[in-house]
């Protein structure tokens, strides 16, 4: 692999903006992508983490993502998620390039999200919450501006000056902007309950809010967890509303907020309407209750967007 070209995160995020990623993602579902088709990714517990293998290959291409999740990093002033990214080529399987795959991540997670609420929110959602403030708390911010005419951002985490810093970092002219924090519990259930967006992009293991306090016709997207023992929502969240993931076998593998509310009874698998494919294509049904999109990322779209940063990258060289 002597040569390989490497794109850095500032390279990826300048060959493909998150408008562009949303609107790749939707043209390779409608060119008829299969989300159930992408393998399993392994995760390999390790002493200081996990180290997760995301494989796949479509069209033209195959690649993978080596990523790896140590907890103790942000102790140390290094990131949580770290990760690689190798792009091959389809029929041969000849390296073509190597990225960032934390750019990847950052990029196509709330590309992602911002398709599913291109679909289920209504056109005229202008509050947003956003529950963490780290870096997919602020790829959120500017995927869902790109979807939706956002006028109000509210910025909810457990760290005061961190949480005021993405707000601050949020703030342009004629979006409003606030934190708000952990004793600040009256104040967040008040978001929660007149916010038309919500998104979660957080590390918690239990659900970070009431379901109740979420109006009908409200989109809320979660994708800080894919483990079957973490959630972000709460059962009763996900039962009063049209449920979309990515993938079903995926979710049903990976996605605490689906497998808790079936183990415990509150849904079925019946429950799912849809993955993200259906939802594209117009095959998801929208009740009149909440809308729940729940992420855990998968290796399809990591393909498509280094795809797409790598044929940007060969057309200015």
């Amino acid at each position: 692999m002597t040569g390989l070209p490497y794109l850095d995160a500032a390279t990826v995020a300048r060959l493909v903006p998150v408008a562009d990623a949303v609107r790749i993602l939707e043209d390779a579902l409608k060119a008829g992508l299969d989300p159930e088709r992408t393998p399993q990714r392994p995760v390999v517990e390790l002493p200081a983490g996990q180290l997760l293998l995301m494989p796949a290959a479509a069209g033209r291409y195959a690649g993978v993502k080596a990523a790896t999740v140590a907890p103790a990093n942000p102790g140390r002033g290094l990131p949580r998620i770290q990760g690689t990214y190798l792009l091959l080529d389809g029929d041969t399987l000849t390296p073509l390039a190597v990225m960032d795959g934390i750019a990847l991540t950052s990029l196509r997670t709330p590309a992602v999200s911002a398709l599913a609420v291109r679909h289920l929110a209504g056109p005229d959602a202008r509050e947003l919450v956003v529950f963490g403030s780290g870096p997919q708390a602020w790829g959120h911010v500017l995927a869902l501006r790109e979807v939706r005419p956002l006028t109000g951002v509210t910025i909810v985490g457990r760290d005061r000056a961190r949480a005021e810093a993405l707000a601050a970092r949020c703030r342009t002219p004629g979006l409003r902007t606030r934190a708000l924090y952990g004793e600040q519990g009256q104040e967040v259930a008040e978001a929660v309950a007149a916010a038309d967006l919500i998104a979660c992009c957080t590390t918690a293991r239990q659900p970070l809010f009431p379901g109740e306090l979420v109006r009908d016709g409200v989109t809320v997207v979660a994708v800080g967890s894919h483990e079957p023992e973490a959630r972000e929502l709460d059962g009763g969240l996900v039962a009063r509303a049209t449920l979309v993931v990515e993938a079903r076998a995926a979710a049903l593998a990976e996605a605490g907020d689906v497998i808790q509310p079936i183990r415990h009874g509150t849904i079925t698998t019946h429950h799912l309407a849809g993955n993200l494919a259906d939802l594209v294509a117009g095959r998801v049904t929208v009740g009149d209750g909440p809308r729940v999109f729940k992420g855990t990322g998968m290796a399809w779209e990591d393909l498509v967007v280094a795809a797409a940063a790598y044929e940007a990258w060969s057309r200015t060289t």
